[in-house]
């Protein structure tokens, strides 16, 4: 028991280290998804949250756009929904902001 006393650290540093960049703009897709009962008519979202900015790959971009392009017009479940909206944006890591360029980089 010793040992597990050796590592706890008593610091009030967060567990993440979190970057000092701007914030992302756009929410992420699952508190978006977490604002419906399950199953949802597609056009119910769309006249809720359609004009939301979500996070992508690409960058932000409106859920009603995002949902546009997909052909289900019913999901049953939160998973179905996920799944349509990322197979339509793609999963990955979502862009943060340029860094300023280096005053001394000309």
């Amino acid at each position: 028991m010793a040992d597990d006393d050796e590592d706890e650290d008593d610091s009030e540093e967060p567990a993440v280290t979190l970057g000092d960049g701007a914030a992302v703009e756009g929410a992420p897709l699952a508190r978006i998804a977490a604002r419906f009962m399950w199953g949802i008519e597609k056009s119910t979202i769309v006249e809720r949250e359609g004009d939301t900015v979500i996070r992508t790959p690409d960058g932000p971009r409106e859920l009603g756009d995002v949902l546009a392009a997909v052909e289900e017009p019913y999901f049953g479940t939160r998973q179905e929904f996920v799944d349509a909206v990322e197979a339509v944006v793609g999963t990955g890591p979502v862009p943060t902001a340029e860094p300023a360029p280096d005053d001394d980089s000309e």
